[in-house]
């Protein structure tokens, strides 16, 4: 039988030939979504065993069935399955297969279900199942951020506001941050994996089917809470690969804000941060370079995968219910998204872990740029009585005359001070160094040590949780 006899059968009598060249091109998708072969497989498999115990097809067909199958699973991992455009997609190129394997029982497994929910099936499944590896893979993120945030809960370094020195935080705090980033891009896993967890297989092209089908043993075997409760939603939407999208958006927006820190602390005149040679490479004519490329690189996949939600969303904004072809544009977007953020977590991850910090560069640079005068003001309204707008001024005063003289707030003396303002006294200078500063930051979630290092116990607990949570599902 030739491919295109093959791909008549399939679409029924109502086609006299077959789609000539550029048809064919459009309307396959079998170059992409072959990624899909296991859950189609996998959706077939407790479709057919469905249909027997419900008496909808025979014990012996669904035997057959299943042997074809697992016979056609082996040839695709093995290598040996030939998939051809002119069966479309990933559902005919196996159903064409399990033909030839069993004979008249391959076409009763199509009963009851369409083309439609099967494809919402398996791409639910794969979505599923890589929101479980996102899960995994920022768990490690975190506990590599947890390690360093350790290391470095007391280590000084400065605060940028408008990427100017602003106030003096320790780096440990900084990795923190991130820490919470992170912390809320898994969250967002996890809430879309609850939304996502019904199974569409039985709603069949939009409306159902009238054979007496049990949706309930077939979301159970695939692993799913429930079925879905609507057969025209059911095949009509994709807002779990929307959201998809936009949690890998989101995440990958974490990154990038992440990967653009590092580069520039990796630049000489910073010098906070050196990446390890695995994370970084040389320059083709400037033997002294050292750039660094993975950092830049995950900055760069940022854009792509907040293409592919931008894409999707316009696909999908003016589809009327239910099915449109146009929604077969749905899994390039997500499968290239997918890849690009797992590749950029685990690149982000070796990163931290093997980064190598400047203490001393970062303690430098956090009493820079009078970092603590806003330690100078807070001292005046509580040690002094004053407004704060008024020892926000005073202070504004402080910093033109260090500025003047070319020192640090620290380094005016005491005479200097009180001709600015009377009530100034010798224990000002206990919040004028960085360190004092820093410690003195003791409300819940400021940059004391003190603070950081509960911070720390907190989420290592969290991280914990969260893990046999997982391991457990």
């Amino acid at each position: 039988m030739s491919d295109t006899k093959a791909s008549n059968r399939m679409w029924g009598g109502r086609f006299a030939s077959g789609p000539d060249a550029i048809m064919e091109a459009i309307n396959a998708s079998i170059g992409f979504d072959r990624k899909l072969y296991t859950q189609d497989i996998r959706g077939s498999l407790a479709h057919a065993a469905m249909l027997a115990k419900t008496g909808i097809i025979s014990a012996e067909d669904e035997k057959q069935i299943s042997q074809g199958l697992n016979t056609i699973l082996s040839e695709i991992e093995s290598g040996k399955f030939e998939f051809s455009t002119r069966l479309e997609d990933i559902h005919m190129n196996i159903e064409a297969r399990l033909a030839e394997l069993i004979g008249p029982a391959a076409g009763r497994l199509h009963t009851a279900r369409s083309r439609n929910d099967q494809v919402a099936v398996d791409f639910r499944l794969w979505v599923k199942e890589e929101l479980q590896r996102i899960d995994r893979a920022l768990g490690d993120l975190l506990e590599a951020f947890l390690n360093r945030a350790e290391e470095h809960y007391a280590t000084v370094m400065p605060g940028f506001t408008h990427l100017q020195t602003a106030q003096p935080v320790t780096f440990g705090h900084h990795l923190m941050a991130y820490v919470e980033m992170f912390g809320r891009d898994r969250s967002r896993v996890r809430d879309a994996i609850e939304r996502m967890d019904e199974c569409p297989l039985g709603a069949a092209a939009l409306a159902g089917t009238g054979f007496p089908t049990d949706r309930f043993m077939t979301a159970k075997a695939l692993g799913f809470r429930e079925p879905t409760r609507n057969s025209i939603d059911t095949v009509s939407d994709r807002d779990f690969a929307l959201e998809f999208l936009s949690l890998a958006a989101i995440c990958g927006v974490h990154l990038s804000r992440l990967a653009e820190e590092i580069v520039i602390w990796s630049t000489p005149q910073f010098g906070f941060v050196r990446l390890s040679d695995s994370f970084s490479t040389g320059s083709s004519i400037m033997p002294q370079k050292k750039n660094p490329d993975a950092a830049e690189l995950i900055r760069a996949k940022t854009g792509r995968v907040n293409g592919h939600l931008i894409g999707l969303l316009t696909v999908m904004k003016g589809l009327p219910l239910a099915y449109s072809k146009d929604m077969q544009e749905d899994k390039e977007a997500v499968f290239d998204a997918a890849e690009t953020l797992d590749l950029m977590i685990a690149a982000m991850t070796g990163m931290i872990k093997d980064i190598e910090i400047n203490a001393a560069a970062m303690k430098k640079a956090a009493g820079s740029g009078f970092s603590t005068a806003t330690d100078l003001a807070d001292w005046l309204v509580r040690e002094a009585g004053l407004p704060f707008r008024e020892a926000h001024h005073v202070t504004g005063r402080a910093v033109a005359l260090a500025e003047e003289k070319k020192c640090g707030l620290e380094k005016l003396s005491l005479e200097d001070l009180q001709a600015i303002h009377e009530s100034i006294n010798e224990g000002v200078y206990s919040v004028l160094s960085v360190s004092n500063s820093v410690k003195s930051r003791t409300s819940y979630g400021g940059t004391a040590p003190s603070e950081v290092r509960k911070q720390i116990k907190n989420w290592r607990k969290r991280l914990a949780k969260d893990n046999k949570d997982l391991n457990k599902g």
